[in-house]
């Protein structure tokens, strides 16, 4: 059996699904190849992102948030609350209850769109086609003018740690927790690391993070990144830099952790959880035949150009499987951008404008350079900072932990990054990516008018910061 698309898409996560959209809205005889089975053995869309990643994560993040301030934080607001309790079952159900509505939501729009859902295996052969093996187990051939690859990524095994999905999870197994465990060890103090220590220690656990470098969120700015560890060592959660684990022993309902320190020491630490989340690889398993003709890294990351074309005409590869940070929207918009391209549009995409978010409370977000990054190409620049702590409608929600700071070019004005420890830091980082995409000045965003009173009136003060003109605190002197 042959089929014949335009395009054939492998892979449904934030990547796939999107184009596959696009290219179908386009005109382009479109499938799209999923490989993800729900519980029932069903096929279902979304991939890592929906089902496992991105929004089951933030829906546990929300309900442990919530369960927190109820329970600790309510006092301050003349609010009186005892014996506030956590239903962990129930709290699970409700994150599966959105996974299972978002996941629905993509093959409704797979059919609004005349895409083709396939459920199964796809593997790339010479000559753009697509071997697929259906969950049933059999065989078929698509044919295609165009190939997307977009199968996304796995959690990064660690021989010192091997994961049992019992005591020793990965970031799937601890979104499955069916109790709070007492102590809790997370190896990696990243992004999953931060966003799943802070969803069970919220809780009640004992957290304890170590992380192997020596620098805490080494790729953010390094002033934003020491007020977030500052904030959540408040927090609870015990981040220790410069901690490789050199071995794990499970010993009955418990695990002992050895780890290295920086100057050579050799401690140990007993918990009921392990959670190992040191990173992500590209998922290139099984994906392409040995005559496919695609070129891949040592890491088996596929080597694509500016507009994600790999070495071999017509194949494109996208989101978690090429260069760049692994994060749902840049492969979102990387499928956009090829969909677009295979149908004939001079579509291209803004590398220097991302956005990247750590989804804990408060939030870490940052786009654009950091100051550290600035300062190494030898261009001038300014900086603005303004801190939460001085804003009204922070101080009204009680939540005034962190501070914006925004850099510009000293001699153009040009907003060259913004990054955000504190409340609202996604949405907020937002706001200066759009100005960025635009080039716009610090000076303009300063001329903005700004809603009083909101949180976005800090990004106003930070970049009227830039400046010397901040009206809510004392302006730093120019350099």
């Amino acid at each position: 059996m042959s089929d014949k698309y335009d395009v054939v898409v492998i892979g449904s996560g934030p990547a796939g699904y999107v184009a596959a959209i696009r290219a179908a809205q386009l005109g382009l005889k479109t499938a799209c190849i999923e490989k993800w089975k729900n519980d029932d053995g069903k096929g279902v869309n979304g991939g890592t992102c929906l089902n496992v990643g991105c929004i089951p994560s933030k829906a546990l993040l929300d309900s442990s948030f919530k369960y927190h301030e109820a329970a600790e934080d309510l006092a301050v607001h003349g609010i009186s609350t005892k014996g506030v309790k956590i239903d962990v079952p129930a709290m699970l159900e409700r994150k599966n209850k959105i996974i299972n509505q978002l996941t629905g939501g993509i093959a409704g729009l797979f059919k609004a769109n005349g895409v083709t859902a396939l459920y199964g295996r796809g593997k790339l052969l010479s000559g753009k086609k697509v071997e697929l093996t259906d969950n049933d187990g059999s065989i078929s051939v698509l044919e295609a003018e165009n190939v997307i690859l977009a199968s996304g990524s796995l959690p990064i095994a660690i021989p010192v740690a091997p994961v049992d999905n019992d005591i020793i999870v990965d970031s799937t197994g601890a979104l499955e927790f069916d109790e709070i465990p007492k102590r809790l060890g997370v190896i990696g103090a990243g992004v999953i690391g931060l966003e799943l220590g802070s969803v069970w220690g919220r809780l009640g656990s004992e957290v304890v993070l170590l992380e192997a470098l020596e620098d805490f969120l080494a790729i953010m700015d390094k002033a934003v990144a020491k007020e977030a560890k500052k904030i959540f060592t408040k927090q609870g959660l015990d981040i220790r830099l410069g901690a490789r684990v050199i071995g794990t022993e499970v010993k009955g309902r418990e695990v002992e952790v050895t780890y290295q320190t920086v100057d050579g020491s050799e401690l140990k630490q007993t918990f009921d959880k392990l959670i190992v989340c040191v990173g992500r690889r590209a998922f290139t398993d099984g994906l392409l035949a040995p005559d496919s003709g695609v070129e891949v890294d040592e890491r088996g990351a596929i080597f694509v150009n500016d507009f994600c074309a790999t070495n071999v005409p017509g194949i494109y590869a996208i989101g978690d499987l090429v260069r760049g940070p692994m994060l749902a929207h840049k492969g979102s918009e990387e499928g956009v951008m090829v969909a677009e391209r295979i149908a004939g549009h001079k579509a291209q995409m803004n590398y220097d404008i991302v956005p990247n978010v750590i989804y804990t409370h408060p939030e870490v977000a940052s786009v654009g350079q950091t100051e550290e990054q600035v300062k190494a190409s030898g261009e001038p620049y300014n900086v603005g900072v303004f801190p939460f702590a001085a804003s009204g409608r922070a101080m009204a929600a009680n939540d005034t932990d962190g501070m914006v700071k925004i850099i510009a070019h000293k001699d153009t004005d040009r907003i060259l990054g913004c990054h955000i420890v504190g409340p609202s830091a996604a949405d907020l980082t937002q706001q200066v990516a759009i100005a960025m995409e635009f080039g716009s000045s610090a000076e303009d965003l300063g001329m903005t008018v700004f809603g009083h009173p909101t949180l976005s009136e800090a990004v106003h003060e930070a970049a009227l910061a830039v400046n010397g003109s901040a009206i809510h605190i004392a302006n730093r002197k120019r350099r």
